[in-house]
């Protein structure tokens, strides 16, 4: 079938985005004040300074003729959907964010959202995690998603708990260590 007569995605399944989770149903999009500042820079730079620079490549391209097998603008066009799928997502999340300053915990030993905790497991193993929100986690850097099991476990816990985290393997004893926030700035 010819590409001419094939319906475009209408960009609302984000195949970029698709290993994020999603925020579950009646919960807001919690975030830190660094993570909505981070995903708000690369809008902007999306919006200033990437868009812009691919439709002028773009336009470029057009002008030389013959589009069919010009790279530069089959590219380009590619590459200007991928960018606007990317804003598109972003503006969504943005507009759904709830920023959660952590700091407001600073010197409390109670698990919130934003907590650095350092727990213990049965086999003697710490771990330290920080519970962000679903945007800004990276498990390489031990930040967790408020929606992971060890963080729904974890909160509202205080120094000094144990509580119990159901796994694949069976139900797993942590032993909270220690509980810290940022310091307000």
């Amino acid at each position: 079938m010819n590409k001419a007569f094939v319906k475009e995605s209408d960009g609302d399944d984000d195949d970029e985005d698709i290993a994020l989770p999603s925020v579950p149903a009646g919960s807001k999009n919690y975030m830190t004040p660094q993570g909505h500042q981070r995903i708000k820079d690369e809008l902007l730079h999306l919006i200033d300074e990437e868009r812009p620079e691919v439709v002028r490549v773009v336009s470029w391209a057009a002008s030389n003729g013959d589009r069919s097998e010009n790279g530069d603008y089959l590219y380009g066009k590619k590459r200007l959907r991928e960018i606007d799928r990317r804003i598109r997502f972003l503006t969504k999340r943005l507009d759904n964010a709830e920023v959660v300053d952590p700091s407001v915990h600073h010197g409390s030993d109670q698990i919130f959202f934003g907590a650095t905790v350092t727990y213990e497991n049965q086999r003697g193993e710490a771990h330290t995690v920080t519970i962000v929100g679903i945007d800004e986690l990276d498990p390489l850097k031990g930040r967790i998603s408020w929606i992971s099991p060890v963080a729904r476990a974890l909160t509202k816990a205080r120094e000094g708990d144990e509580v119990v985290l159901q796994t694949p393997a069976g139900l797993e004893q942590l032993t909270i260590l220690e509980v810290s926030y940022p310091a307000p700035q």
